[in-house]
């Protein structure tokens, strides 16, 4: 009688991407719906990129939000991901808002992005 092994090990990678955006208040008024994207960038040996929306995504946004979004920007490709989108406040006073997935709860899992 023969005993076999086998063993799975799920990777994590880390990273992060700084998108400066220069002239941020020109940049509002475009339009609902046009947005300024970042290079794409490699983490993990996928490539994404940043869409930032200054005047939201969706109509309903009203123009009074922005949108931000991370995307996957490598085809054929699955990759599960937990992820921190952070706006920081240039005017020095610490207004930083914080998107943070990290702390969602571990039965929800990462979230599946696809190209």
């Amino acid at each position: 009688q023969s005993l076999t092994v086998s063993t799975s090990t799920t990777e994590t990678v880390n990273g992060v991407h700084e998108f400066k955006i220069c002239g941020y208040s020109l940049a509002k008024g475009v339009g609902v719906g046009k947005y300024v994207a970042s290079d794409t960038f490699m983490i993990g040996g996928y490539s994404w990129a940043i869409y930032f929306y200054p005047d939201g995504k969706s109509p309903e946004d009203n123009s009074s939000y922005v949108s931000l979004f991370i995307a996957l920007a490598s085809e054929g490709a699955d990759v599960r991901a937990l992820f921190e989108l952070t706006l920081v406040d240039q005017s020095g006073n610490g207004k930083h808002k914080v998107h943070s997935h990290f702390g969602r709860a571990l039965e929800s899992g990462p979230y599946t992005l696809k190209y």
